[in-house]
């Protein structure tokens, strides 16, 4: 019978690969986990975490505004980008601590080094060579960049969380998660923020009503959204400011420029192909619905393979691979029903099918929706309406999907989560008496289904 260095070795400590290995841990596997950077991964170090904080402290500027309608004066304000940085970088030193204890504490054995297959159960882990019966791809992704004239001059989310000054002007080339995040971020702080995004809308992907109301909230606030555009250059003026040049022949000016058009999966250096492990067009490792790749004992997980790239759902798949390794359970990937946010500022989070979606897998909807001022700005006299929508079946009555956004949008669409998951009625949110006065008693109040302009005309 072979003999290997452990049960179980995971390549990356981030979300997924953390949860993996202690699950495994915890079942009486030998583990070990390497990570050539600091153990936490995107979330923690680099990614929601740190980014939210961030958005926390941008949304202070509109709470501040807000304030005055309740009487409150508070003079003169200031705002330090140095400090919310020095801040910031405290906690996820905190959580890189707490993850290592976390691993220590589940006896998993932590290696501070780069790993690569030498072959098909052995790795070279820095200076070391390690063997293993299972092993766990669970490096993740990084952001990518195009190649475009003076692209070096362009900066991505990692290095926009450790800016040692707030730009005075941002130019966000995307439409995505991140793009929306940043842009709350940078506005929101002072940053006078334009977003570029070559699509007609952002947030692709997304319910359209919920990009149309994101799209023009993020205009009503001042942020210069240029759709169906796109960069063909930029270059470093003799000022230092960056010009951005379009391919429409426009250009502007701006200090810094963040990009934020995707990720690619850290796949290069593993040695994947040294031992025949498959991977798609973009370099994701392709794996079946439990996990597994072309070699059976090798599992990945998390944004190295396809599928939403959300910390929960690698979590999520790091534990079914450890139950069905070490707990004699099989445990399948389920990517139903997933909850996601967009901590933009104003936010949107959803669950389940977008009408779009849902329209190319059912026959007949019935859609409701509605618009309306939350009752704090009823004082504070902002104009920015929060959006919700109800897709269901029609020949079912099951709810297929709900969409928010407005604030506590994330808090709201993950109580939802747990019914729509249980495939629960509209029928049941009509039978619900509603918690007022809130905005997400709306989401229970919902009567009147939504016909089309020329349809209600009639």
């Amino acid at each position: 019978m072979a003999s290997y260095d452990y049960d179980f070795f995971v390549i990356g400590a981030g979300s997924g690969g953390v949860r993996a290995s202690r699950v495994a841990a915890g079942l009486g596997a030998r583990v070990g986990i390497a990570e050539d950077s600091r153990i936490g991964g995107t979330c923690v170090i680099r990614g929601c975490i740190p980014k939210k904080l961030l958005v926390y402290a941008a949304a202070f500027a509109e709470e501040f505004d807000d304030s005055q309608g309740f009487g409150w004066d508070l003079g003169a304000k200031a705002f330090s980008w140095p400090k919310l940085i020095a801040a910031k970088d405290r906690e996820i030193d905190r959580l890189n601590g707490i993850y290592i204890r976390l691993l220590k504490g589940s006896g998993v054995d932590i290696v501070e080094a780069r790993a690569e297959f030498e072959d098909a159960h052995t790795l070279r882990v820095g200076d070391r060579r390690v063997s293993a019966k299972y092993i766990l791809v669970a490096t993740g992704g990084r952001p990518s960049l195009p190649e475009i004239p003076g692209i070096e001059h362009a900066i991505t989310s990692n290095e926009a969380l450790d800016l040692p000054m707030l730009p005075r002007r941002v130019a966000i080339v995307g439409g995505g998660y991140i793009a929306a995040e940043f842009a709350g971020i940078f506005h929101g702080l002072g940053a006078a923020t334009t977003i570029i995004y070559r699509g007609p809308q952002i947030l692709r992907g997304f319910d359209d009503d919920v990009r149309a109301h994101l799209g023009a909230a993020l205009i009503k606030k001042g942020v210069d959204l240029r759709l169906n555009a796109e960069v063909a250059a930029i270059r470093r003026e003799s000022s230092g400011a960056l010009r951005v040049e379009l391919a429409d022949g426009g250009s502007f000016a701006c200090d810094r420029i963040m990009y934020a058009t995707g990720r690619a999966p850290n796949t290069a250096a593993l040695g994947l192909d040294r031992v025949g492990i498959a991977t798609d067009a973009a370099g994701r490792v392709e794996v079946d619905r439990f996990g597994q790749t072309n070699l059976p004992h090798v599992y990945a997980v998390g944004d190295v393979i396809s599928g939403p790239a959300l910390t929960p759902v690698a979590i999520r798949e790091g534990q079914a691979v450890a139950t069905t390794l070490f707990a004699g359970r099989p445990s399948a990937f389920d990517l139903e029903a997933i909850p996601t946010a967009v901590f933009s500022l104003p936010p949107v989070a959803a669950v389940g099918l977008s009408e779009q979606e849902a329209r190319r897998r059912f026959a007949a909807l019935d859609i409701y929706k509605t618009s309306f001022r939350p009752l704090k700005y009823t004082l504070s006299g902002r104009d920015e309406p929060t959006f919700m929508k109800l897709v269901v079946d029609a020949a079912s009555d099951r709810v297929l999907g709900a969409h928010m956004v407005g604030p506590d949008a994330a808090e709201i669409i993950q109580g939802l989560a747990i019914p729509i998951k249980m495939g629960v009625t509209k029928a049941a949110f009509d039978a619900t008496v509603g918690l007022h006065p809130t905005a997400a008693e709306e989401f229970v109040t919902l009567r009147e289904k939504w016909r089309p302009p020329a349809e209600a005309a009639e």
